[in-house]
């Protein structure tokens, strides 16, 4: 796309706040925004305005159809396409939208995950219009995102929950404002998401099954070249992946993403792609909208998009970091400004963040839990599985001088000299950034870098809102009956206690150390190291009463995601081992069995020369005592899997994966991956880590 296109065609196949002024009524674009803006309810009159000019609009981008487009608790989004004609009795059609089609949708929500939700004769669910989420076309239809609740009026969805947590923050954070004399129409989040994945070849995609099935390899041993070099890293990007990202960025572009950056990553065929931050919602969705246009992009380039944790063992994984702040009609509430120990109201909002990470870390790392982020958390600069706060050097002297109520002394930004006339001085930051913490302080946000590249941003996030939202509340409820003249003091003193409550979630060191795990357990910070473990927490009657205090998910809601997520545990492991048990069976051994016949047969053809063929002899040893430990390694895993799948209990279910199958798994690929160092590259089955990670 020509520069001079860039800004004509930015978000022209999105039914954005422009475009609504342009088609709408005035009457209308002002009630619509009130609705959006203020939460004000939205009138069925109204939405029969919309619905009409978003059809006309649609049709002129060439859309023939529209779709009610969710989040079901897959995780990823779904859609079914109705048609726009309405039939005529003269055999002609026309072209018809109404506002009930609009806000509302009845969706079989039969095949969906539940958690019991759910029952076998209410298959109906229904779709709700959110119009803080503009409409788009892609594909030739009209996309308008909306909510997925049950027949019975339950979550279904992950958007629903999330735009709960977005009220009881808003609700919570005006309260506090008004304490310091401001009152703001809004308060959101903003979250900027960076995208990690993995580009391959089409071919070498196809030639394995495990990562057709499974979306990472669950064989391969380690190549002769890994990450080590560090080269690639903001490396030059080859041709072939700068024409994907060329056209990934004009289709982002069309439909309104603003894709930033994007840079090789540490790993060898890794990539990162970096929006310009949204509003918490819509920034979801747009991330949505690019995993799955990272996906169509790479099919046109005989490239295939990877976007598990951990694709390839030996070099990185790849996460998604949620970058987060909270904002009030625009402003940043997470500036510290120059003088961050004078400003209280800074203070107040940075104490309930670190106040409601400390009390709610169990839900943070249940949040990011899953089958492929226990693969890639605690090591290649992913952060371990202990929830921690880095604040940076100066916040986190501001903090202790607070707690410990001695002078605090602003640290000077260091102008630092390249001894180079012609290069400008640096001025050094006081907020450097800790790629072993969890959560870390970068300037005016946080980083959750916990989250798994495939995921739904949604769940981290509504933990997070409403954890704050909590926290805000016990300040203001604290608060409110002071009075003005006592207020900053009063509030100094409740951020002081507050912190020196919740002093153990800071941490500034390296979260890679031997050490921090037992000084984590000293502090008291749960370290809930496994899927299984993480969201078993999720069911804990304080949980249940939180969330069930502000809204966001009722106790059933809440128990159906613990469902959902431990049958969507169980399922992948299942799914992998099965396939394990596919490729050892019908690739591995047989390719094993035929080299080693070959070595045989010509350790024979030697011996009757009376050549005695040492090294062929000491081969074919290895290769047969390797074909028998598979062998005996992938009915191991069979009888496990078996019978972990047969266990009706989820909990016990996932338990005897991550106990028993996981164990069994990583033996049999232990053994096959000896055998692909020994065995001829003419007669391995499955391209190899060396051909996968290194195409030119």
């Amino acid at each position: 796309m020509p520069k001079s296109k860039v800004t004509e065609e930015f978000g022209s196949k999105v039914f954005n706040d422009t475009v609504m002024q342009e088609r709408l009524p005035k009457p209308t674009y002002k009630e619509l925004s009130r609705v959006i803006h203020e939460g004000k309810p939205l009138d069925l009159d109204i939405a029969n305005e919309v619905a009409h000019a978003m059809k006309e609009w649609a049709l002129e981008l060439g859309a023939t159809h529209f779709t009610h487009w969710f989040q079901p608790l897959t995780g990823i989004t779904s859609e079914k396409h109705d048609s726009f004609i309405t039939p005529k009795s003269d055999g002609t059609v026309l072209m018809s939208f109404s506002g009930k089609e609009l806000v509302q949708g009845e969706p079989d929500a039969s095949s969906f995950p539940s958690g019991g939700l759910r029952a076998t004769f209410e298959a109906r669910g229904y779709t709700a219009w959110d119009p803080t989420s503009p409409a788009f076309v892609k594909d030739e239809v009209l996309c308008i995102p909306t909510a997925f609740i049950s027949y019975t009026g339950e979550a279904l969805d992950k958007k629903t929950p999330l735009l709960r947590s977005m009220v009881a923050l808003d609700t919570q954070a005006k309260r506090v404002l008004n304490l310091f004399g401001k009152s703001p129409k809004h308060v959101s989040t903003t979250i900027g998401p960076e995208q990690e994945y993995f580009l391959i070849k089409e071919e070498d995609y196809a030639a394995r099954p495990d990562l057709i099935h499974c979306g990472r390899t669950l064989f391969g041993c380690e190549p002769v070249k890994g990450q080590e070099l560090e080269e690639h890293y903001f490396g030059a990007i080859r041709p072939t992946v700068n024409e994907y990202m060329k056209e990934l960025d004009d289709e982002l572009w069309k439909l309104g993403v603003p894709a930033k950056t994007k840079h090789n990553e540490v790993a060898p065929c890794q990539h990162e792609l970096a929006p310009i931050f949204e509003e918490g919602a819509v920034a979801i969705d747009n991330n949505l909208i690019t995993m799955e246009m990272m996906k169509l992009v790479a099919s046109r380039h005989g490239l295939v998009c990877l976007q598990h944790e951990k694709p390839f063992e030996y070099v990185n994984g790849s996460g998604k970091h949620n970058n987060w702040s909270i904002v009030a009609d625009g402003k940043n509430l997470l500036d510290p400004s120059d003088a961050p120990e004078e400003n209280l109201q800074f203070l107040v909002f940075l104490t309930c963040v670190i106040a409601a990470v400390d009390t709610h870390a169990d839900l943070l790392r249940a949040s990011v839990a899953s089958a492929g982020n226990d693969h890639r958390l605690g090591a290649n600069e992913a952060p371990p599985a202990i929830i921690s706060i880095f604040l940076g050097d100066d916040l986190n002297q501001v903090v202790e001088s607070l707690i410990e109520k001695t002078a605090y002394s602003s640290q000077e930004r260091e102008i630092m000299d390249l001894g180079v006339p012609q290069l400008a001085d640096i001025t050094r930051d006081t907020t450097d950034r800790n790629r072993t913490s969890p959560f870390a302080f970068t300037g005016n946000k946080f980083e959750f870098r916990m989250c798994g590249s495939q995921q739904n941003l949604a769940d981290p996030n509504l933990v997070l809102n409403t954890a704050v939202a909590e926290q805000l509340e016990e300040f203001a409820n604290t608060m409110s009956p002071i009075d003005e003249s006592d207020f900053v003091p009063a509030a100094m003193r409740w951020v002081r206690h507050t912190l020196r409550d919740h002093q153990r979630i800071i941490f500034n060191g390296d979260g890679y150390s031997d050490e921090w795990p037992l000084e984590a357990e000293r502090r008291g910070l749960p370290n809930l190291h496994d899927t299984p473990t993480a969201i078993k927490t999720m069911l804990d009657p304080a949980n249940i009463e939180f969330y069930a205090k502000y809204g966001v998910l009722s106790e059933a809601e809440l128990h159906a995601r613990y469902i959902s997520k431990a049958e969507q545990y169980a399922k992948l492991i299942h799914i992998e081992a099965n396939t394990m048990s596919y490729m050892t069976r019908h690739m591995y051994i047989p390719a094993l069995v035929d080299y080693s016949g070959e070595i045989a047969a010509g350790v024979s053809a030697k011996a009757d020369l009376g050549l005695t063929a040492r090294a062929e002899r000491n081969l074919l040893v290895k290769l047969t005592d390797g074909i028998d430990e598979i062998s005996d390694a992938v009915e191991e895993l069979e009888k496990l899997n078996t019978e972990a799948h047969d266990l009706e209990d989820p909990t016990d279910q996932d338990d005897a994966y991550a106990t028993k199958v996981l164990p069994a798994m990583a033996h049999l690929r232990s053994a096959v991956d000896r055998m692909e160092l020994i065995c001829s590259h003419d007669f391995w089955p499955v391209p190899s880590y060396n051909k996968i990670l290194f195409y030119v």
